[in-house]
């Protein structure tokens, strides 16, 4: 391709690229407002403007992502803008957006304590998320994790506490082991192949001139920084020390977004190995999602707080959305993009809630001390047990039905290769269903049938904050009642 026709490539891509462009504008003019404002105004006003910037700024990329017509590759196949992605996008700025005006809600700023970085680093994750999605070049992936990585590693560490440094030390640990094994097993893929583009026929033509070992070390090598973001075994040690060090907003951001962009970028270099009669691809992931599921769930069954028993609950659930993945069918990809999208407005609601009835006993994230306030706040308790049941996965709540289409898919699959793991995977998945119980009604019984441990009189709550978790929960059994409406619109995606 001559120079002309690379920079008219360049030129049209743009076209393309505006989302992530606007929010690299929008990022930068967040800087400057947080500069200027805070000279002007004061801190306590400045987080205020700069919370409603970012959150209007993704909404706004969120639909001009809808209306770009533009699909195909960008900038000389390093980017590759899909309806996939598009969708993955859309949920990545919803569910910030949705993080940023809840912790505007409910957060008092001081002037000792602004919390501003907060929104810039969540912008530069969310650049990072964007990029990821439309990725389809090696070192193209590799970057966009990294920014996401270094984003998460800040975020994580924002609090000045001991715990936070702790918390942030150890994600940033084990995110630089998984990256260098990642980017080890990119470089064998390199060495195979010839190209860094996966979505090229050379691609898979020229790895399948190798030995299945071969391929198989590679790519599970490769697979290593995808594990990590979506918080699977044997890369989920970072998961509850980063949770419970990060601020709520953020734990429940992480529990969501990564997770959405690491599953476009795992599906779209799985559809590029080749499987089947070359290397069997299905076993090792399937072995990861059994494995996920089922030390995530008894791990949470020990936990005395909220939020580290919600990030094992997200092991557990990466576990699930990977059952989907592991069927390797169309069927199969869209029951993980079903469950990532259902995903959002339940793990949103049950760390918002969880936020909320806590804030009863100044912000204690102990489960026993939820004891008795299903009487004195039932709307929101209320509103926490269906959210569980969807955890769960029991009607009438969408989580049901997102478990139902992944194990099907997974079933079809088995019924296809006649691969005993994914039989397993199936049994051991819905019996781990059943474990899940133990830990996730823990709570609506303690909200409900055992007595208070305090008798004060019951703090207001930001209302804005209450009626944004709440609306989340509705959607849960919204989404039971009428799946019809996402369904169609993940096949048209």
């Amino acid at each position: 391709m001559s120079l002309i026709d690379q920079l008219q490539d360049i030129l049209n891509s743009l076209g393309g690229f505006g989302p992530v462009l606007w929010l690299c504008l929008a990022f930068s003019a967040g800087l400057v407002l947080d500069l200027v404002m805070s000279y002007r105004v004061g801190a306590v006003q400045t987080r205020r403007w700069v919370a409603g910037f970012t959150a209007l700024s993704l909404l706004v990329a969120a639909g001009w992502t809808l209306l770009t017509p533009v699909r195909g590759y960008l900038f000389l196949h390093l980017l590759f803008l899909d309806n996939q992605a598009v969708f993955i996008q859309v949920v990545v700025a919803l569910t910030g957006a949705l993080v940023i005006a809840y912790d505007a809600f409910t957060r008092t700023p001081t002037p000792e304590a602004p919390y501003s970085p907060l929104h810039h680093l969540l912008m530069g994750l969310i650049i990072g998320l964007f990029l990821l999605s439309t990725s389809v070049n090696l070192l193209a992936i590799y970057l966009s994790l990294e920014l996401v990585s270094i984003s998460s590693y800040l975020l994580t560490a924002l609090s000045r506490t001991r715990r936070a440094s702790e918390g942030g030390i150890k994600y940033m640990l084990f995110g630089a082991i998984s990256s260098a094994v990642m980017l080890y097993g990119m470089s064998f893929l390199y060495g195979l192949t010839g190209t860094l583009e996966i979505t090229s026929t050379v691609f898979t033509v020229e790895l399948a001139k190798n030995s299945g070992f071969v391929i198989a070390v590679a790519s599970l090598l490769t697979l290593s920084g995808f594990l990590f973001k979506l918080s699977l075994v044997p890369f989920h040690v970072w998961t509850p020390d980063a949770y419970d060090a990060a601020p709520l907003p953020v734990a429940a951001f992480f529990s969501i977004a990564p997770k959405a962009g690491a599953l476009l970028a795992l599906m779209r270099l799985l559809t590029a190995l080749p499987v089947g009669q070359f290397v069997d691809i299905q076993t090792p992931l399937a072995v990861v999602a059994l494995a996920s599921i089922t030390l995530g769930n008894l791990s949470a069954l020990w936990q005395t707080d909220a939020k580290r028993l919600l990030a094992y609950s997200t092991i557990a659930h990466a576990g699930f959305l990977l059952v989907g993945v592991v069927a390797l069918s169309e069927a199969g990809f869209e029951a993980a993009f079903f469950y990532m999208a259902t995903y959002l407005p339940i793990n949103l609601a049950a760390f918002f809630l969880i936020d909320l009835l806590a804030r009863h006993h100044g912000g204690n994230l102990q489960i026993g001390q939820l004891a008795g306030l299903g009487a004195r706040l039932p709307v929101l308790s209320i509103a926490l047990t269906v959210v569980m049941l969807a955890l769960v996965g029991l009607p009438p709540t969408v989580g049901f039905t997102a478990k139902l289409l992944a194990f099907s898919a997974l079933y079809n699959a088995y019924e296809t290769t006649g691969n005993g793991w994914l039989l397993a995977l199936f049994a051991v998945g819905l019996l781990n269903a059943v474990i899940s119980l133990a830990y996730y009604l823990k709570i609506p019984f303690l909200l409900f049938f055992r007595p208070s441990q305090d008798s004060s009189v019951i703090k207001p709550l930001p209302q804005t904050a209450v009626w944004l978790a709440v609306s989340l929960a509705a959607l849960v059994v919204i989404l039971f009642i009428n799946p019809d409406r996402l369904l169609n619109l993940i096949a048209v995606f």
